[in-house]
């Protein structure tokens, strides 16, 4: 995993000249870590994970059906325990985002010369990248270690899914509220998202809160709406602008992951699967050029998902993700219009905006931030089966979320498990669809045998679906 370390001039505690003890010392290595750089590390770690199709460590852009894999088909057939890809994911997330994450609080804690309102600044942006990366483990898992996750114990037990959820709306609530009273949290350069703004995260805080909210709608409506129109009334992602987004660079080893496997790698992996390929043509849908390149009269070729296919006779990942410096989203406005129309669908209070008009807004943006025109959206939002429909909502928001959340592979799955939309492919060698969740990896068997065996109730099947996924 890639590690930004934005400040080269951390402090290295070398010793003077005459002091023999210094011989003791590693002058490579320093002693002491600013805690931003930790907060940057863990950010960067985070969306590189996220944004990766690394077939050993994020399986999810083909689990949501948008692409599908030419020679070596394995993973397009869920199988990604030959590849530890759940241990991978834990390590991701644990060893490195959230081990850092927890260092950084203790350095922040520990610092007497840092004042009350800044120091709890920088807390409330670490407690927003810990709320993210814990709501992604259980989005991918279920049940996983929280409460003894970073700490002592090398067998930490595993707590229930809706109980972490519901702790992670609580702990939003409350960093919310602490950045909208601050102005700037002091981490500078450090901070990768906002450059130092605490009203950019704050934004971030109350968004992740609605997406939280919206994913618990089926399950605890009565909760979710007041947790929904809390965050709406804190203030959401509304403009572009305001998008939480990692702006990757132009030269290794900083680029975007995209960019490193569709070009830096020199592979020819990946090609459109025929799932995203027959709605996008069924609506002759703007988006389809910058998707994907190698179309056939405008048309996105795709394969047969899970089968073996030819790499030059299908549409392959558009240009547009071999663009090395593109900025990668933890959540953005795009994604929010769609929560907000969600949520409006259910009648909750979005601050009087209908259904309809924050469902266009959402799709339009999509199509805009992909260089379509405003004429190109509204063309393709007159047609049956993309206009609004208050009687058959869920699916129409539920497939048109799942399109505009391209190369965001872990957002597209989770869109189409929660709506059930669209209808998923049957894999081709695997002969099912998509997982619900993904089983956990052999080394919790191994290390930490008891806590993982009684997680979800004994239940690791990756057909089982985890707490919110109700339809």
């Amino acid at each position: 995993m890639k590690k930004i370390l934005i400040a080269a001039s951390a402090a290295l505690m070398v010793a003077s000249c005459g002091d023999l003890t210094s011989l003791n010392q590693n002058t490579k290595a320093p002693e002491t870590v600013p805690a931003g750089t930790l907060v940057a590390n863990a950010t960067v770690s985070m969306m590189d994970y996220l944004s990766t199709v690394n077939v050993n460590v994020n399986n999810f852009t083909l689990w949501s059906q948008h692409w599908t894999q030419t020679t070596y088909v394995d993973e397009s057939n869920f199988d990604y325990n030959n590849r530890d890809v759940n241990g991978n994911t834990y390590d991701a997330m644990y060893a490195t985002v959230l081990r850092d994450l927890s260092d950084a609080k203790a350095i922040i804690n520990a610092d007497e010369q840092l004042d009350a309102a800044t120091k709890a600044q920088q807390l409330a942006v670490i407690d927003v990248l810990e709320v993210y990366a814990y709501s992604t483990l259980v989005d991918v898992f279920g049940d996983v270690p929280y409460s003894e996750a970073i700490g002592e114990s090398l067998a930490p037990a595993y707590d229930g899914a809706a109980t972490i959820y519901g702790n992670l709306g609580d702990r939003l609530v409350t960093s919310t509220g602490v950045l909208m009273a601050g102005s700037d949290n002091g981490l500078g350069s450090y901070d990768l998202l906002y450059g130092g703004s605490s009203a950019g995260w704050a934004k971030f805080a109350a968004s992740l809160g609605l997406r939280l909210s919206i994913r618990m709608a089926d399950v605890s409506p009565t909760t979710a709406q007041a947790g929904a129109e809390a965050a709406i009334g804190a203030g959401v992602i509304t403009l572009a602008s305001e998008s939480a987004a990692l702006n990757y660079t132009s030269s290794p080893p900083h680029t975007n992951p995209y960019w490193d496997a569709l070009v830096q790698s020199g592979r020819k992996d990946f090609i459109a699967a025929n799932t995203i390929a027959d709605v996008m043509n069924m609506y002759a849908d703007p988006r389809r050029s910058a998707y994907f390149k190698n179309l056939s009269n405008d048309s996105v070729i795709g394969a047969p998902y899970g089968l073996q296919s030819s790499y030059n006779l299908h549409s392959q990942p558009g240009t547009a993700l071999e663009n090395a410096s593109r900025p990668a989203m933890f959540i953005d406005n795009v994604e929010v219009g769609f929560l907000l129309a969600d949520a409006a669908s259910r009648g909750w209070s979005v601050g009087g905006l209908t259904a309809a008009s924050l469902y266009d807004a959402a799709v339009a943006e999509s199509i805009l931030s992909w260089g379509g025109t405003a004429t190109d959206a509204a063309t393709y939002l007159a047609q049956t089966g993309v206009t609004y429909d208050a009687a058959n909502w869920k699916t129409i928001l539920g497939t048109q979320k799942w399109l505009a959340m391209y190369s965001r592979g872990n957002e597209a799955w989770s869109t189409q498990r929660m709506y059930d939309a669209p209808a998923m492919n049957i894999a081709d060698a695997a002969q099912r669809v998509t997982p619900l969740r993904m089983s956990y990896g052999i080394d919790e068997y191994s290390l930490n045998t008891s806590n993982v065996e009684a997680a979800r109730g004994g239940n690791d099947d990756d057909t089982s679906p985890i707490f919110w996924d109700v339809n």
